[in-house]
């Protein structure tokens, strides 16, 4: 059982940039794979960004390629995303999301409540 807890949300003009945090509780963390996803009002749900157990293997979607990183520290217990060059057009709730694997996974189990990011223009 993994419970997370997004922050670092909120209001930054375009071309800006933020950090989300996502913490997680209990001692497996590092077994887990972490991701961020996002939704914005009206559309589906779409994943952002993953990265495996260790850090060393990541995904981004195509829009998020060269302005989002994400990150993790195993000894906090912690994952990260930090986006760049935001778009008003990225404006969502932001949520991060876990599963047990060893790779990236394409179902998570285990999600935060979200983040509210707004992107004004």
């Amino acid at each position: 059982q993994v419970h997370l807890v997004e922050s670092g949300g909120g209001l930054v003009q375009a071309g800006g940039s933020l950090r989300l945090s996502c913490a997680a509780s209990g001692r497996t963390f590092r077994r887990y794979a972490m991701a961020w996803f996002r939704q914005a009002p009206g559309k589906e749900r779409e994943l952002v960004a993953g990265v495996n157990w260790s850090g060393g293997s990541t995904y981004y979607t195509d829009s998020a390629k060269g302005r989002f990183t994400i990150s993790r520290d195993n000894a906090w217990n912690t994952a990260y995303l930090q986006m760049n060059s935001l778009k008003p057009e990225e404006t969502a709730v932001y949520y991060c999301a876990a599963d047990y694997a060893t790779g990236l996974p394409s179902h998570y189990l285990y999600w935060g409540q979200g983040t509210q990011v707004t992107v004004s223009s």
